[in-house]
């Protein structure tokens, strides 16, 4: 199911500088990692996302699912988030501090993700291609979450989000 929350982590997290491997973690079930555009973003977003995950004492099927979800989109903000510093507006929009923000938060049993872009451009669910080797991460997203979505993007980009909570 896909929806649209009225107010994410989107703007609060942009106004925090990068550097390198920068995160906050928080007692209360909050934590965020910066994230570049290099080759281990993706391990990386994936490493923080599971030690986060047991630090909550999330069960196993929980940060399995979390890791997977964390990885689809962390690969979709940098395969389409960064063109948008491409685009004929971006000299109007801020420049981001960095490529993607991840966002953990946590209730209970369910686990919040959201990341954040610099893209300007809703995501696009592509209709599935048993040969393609690309185009699943959203059909895999909607699969392994309760619910997902985005906010609305603006000139400073969007925030794509899902929840997932424990199962049975």
């Amino acid at each position: 199911m896909t929806t649209h929350p009225a107010e994410t982590v989107h703007d609060a997290l942009r106004e925090e500088p990068c550097e390198g491997g920068w995160w906050m973690p928080a007692p209360d079930g909050f934590a965020a990692c910066a994230l570049s555009g290099s080759a281990r973003t993706v391990p990386e977003a994936r490493r923080f996302t599971r030690a986060t995950l047991a630090g909550w004492q999330m069960c196993a099927d929980v940060a399995d699912d979390v890791a997977l979800v964390v990885s689809e989109l962390v690969s979709n903000a940098l395969r389409y988030g960064a063109k948008a510093t491409g685009n004929d507006d971006a000299a109007e929009a801020p420049v981001p501090f960095c490529n993607a923000w991840l966002a953990l938060t946590r209730q209970n049993s369910t686990v919040l993700c959201a990341v954040s872009d610099a893209g300007t451009d809703a995501p696009v669910v592509k209709p599935p291609d048993a040969l393609s080797e690309s185009g699943r991460g959203l059909h895999i997203v909607d699969q392994l979450s309760d619910s997902w979505g985005w906010t609305p993007p603006d000139r400073t980009g969007k925030t794509v989000w899902a929840s997932v909570s424990r199962r049975g």
